[in-house]
């Protein structure tokens, strides 16, 4: 008798710390995100780097795509869909950045393309002058 009410005791205390437990855990992953709002200024903030690097002209796919996802991330955050915004943000981001990038590529291919020609032209001329 005595050894039934101790388990039975231990018993009870076991099962209210696990629904202890549980429900902390459960409080936890219901805590609310909290609004990715610098995320969000580093993602537009990329944005406008990559326009002013000049990827409307030289990367306007990747750039479409970082603006379209980062109208997104800004719908997003007015539904308070925090985890959506701040994914949809990170990904406006690298898209930005890789305009940004290309971009600058491009300018630099074309300016060592015209310093290429501009030595081809000059070498013709040297050519011509000691012929």
């Amino acid at each position: 008798m005595m050894k039934n009410f101790y388990y039975t005791k231990s018993h009870r205390m076991m099962l209210t710390a696990g629904v202890a437990v549980t429900s902390a855990i459960f409080l936890a992953s219901c805590a609310s995100i909290p609004a990715p709002t610098e995320q969000m200024a580093v993602s537009k903030a990329a944005v406008t780097n990559a326009l002013s690097a000049g990827s409307n002209e030289f990367a306007p796919v990747q750039l479409k795509s970082a603006m379209e996802k980062m109208d997104a991330a800004e719908r997003a955050m007015t539904e308070r869909n925090y985890e959506l915004a701040r994914q949809l943000a990170e990904q406006a981001q690298i898209d930005a950045k890789l305009a940004g990038t290309m971009a600058r590529s491009s300018k630099a291919q074309k300016a060592a393309d015209a310093l290429q020609e501009g030595s081809r032209v000059l070498r013709q001329e040297i050519d011509r002058q000691t012929q």
